[in-house]
């Protein structure tokens, strides 16, 4: 039985994954917390997750719901994240990091912890969106530079980010294929007067609307065809249940930092 704790346990993701850690008969809810000023804090975390009492309070902090668990889910906020993290190093437990819009140096110091403890770290733990991420790449490879690259990324109004972590990534995978730097093609908003596109730019748009769970198209454009491969997320139980997934797989790997392509053996 591997015992989890859920960081943001009272958030939309949090709710979702004790569900799914619920649901599972090789999972077992070991302790949830929020921020210390949270209002659900001290609420069983089964209620307010709504599926029944699971005799777990919400606690205010990682130390107050550690309770043995083998490994911590994160899908918070950068800031929260790092923090829970150094924490979780320093005690030997294992985490899945699904949070997204984390900076460059606080990536650098998460692959420096996981020096300490093993720790999957993915933009998007669905599964579907994992095999996505391998097709592109090979989809790219095999049209190469005669087919135009542009990735377009639709999620709720209240996400914070943009672009999604998962656009950003799908950018990043394209880009290597065909031998680019992202840094130096990405393009993110075109308005005006801007002369033809370029052979080398890969573009990345957003959509913010409504209560869109996630939905990812990547276009190769061809003179005279299009392919197109899209994935869309009908709700956030594929996220949960994917990282529930990795948490299960984590707690055999030796220290070091892994993604969902290494989950799912991809």
């Amino acid at each position: 039985m591997t015992r989890i704790t859920v960081a943001g346990a009272a958030g939309r993701m949090g709710e979702r994954i004790i569900h799914m850690i619920h649901q599972n008969p090789e999972t077992d809810l070991a302790g949830a917390f929020e921020h210390p000023d949270h209002k659900s804090v001290g609420e069983d975390a089964g209620s307010v997750a709504g599926i029944g009492e699971l005799d777990v309070k919400i606690c205010g902090s990682l130390d107050e719901s550690v309770n043995g668990a083998d490994v911590l889910i994160d899908f918070t906020y950068p800031e929260s994240t790092l923090e829970n993290v150094r924490g979780a190093s320093e005690k030997g437990i294992a985490t899945v990091i699904g949070t997204t819009g984390i900076p460059e140096e606080g990536v650098s110091e998460i692959k420096a912890l996981a020096g300490k403890i093993p720790c999957v770290m993915a933009p998007n733990m669905s599964v579907g969106v994992n095999v996505m991420f391998k097709i592109a790449g090979e989809m790219a490879r095999i049209l190469g530079n005669d087919y135009d690259m542009e990735i377009l990324e639709a999620h709720h109004r209240l996400k914070k980010d943009a672009p999604s972590g998962t656009a950003m990534r799908l950018g990043q995978i394209l880009a290597e294929a065909v031998d680019r730097d992202l840094e130096k093609v990405g393009v993110y908003g075109r308005k005006g007067m801007i002369g033809e596109r370029t052979d080398e730019e890969i573009g990345i748009q957003t959509w913010r609307a409504g209560d869109i769970a996630g939905e990812h198209t990547v276009m190769f454009g061809g003179i005279g065809e299009r392919l197109e491969l899209v994935h869309r997320a009908h709700n956030r139980d594929n996220f949960a249940r994917g990282a529930v997934r990795a948490a299960l797989w984590i707690t055999g790997q030796p220290a070091g930092l892994y993604d969902m392509q290494d989950v799912l053996g991809l």
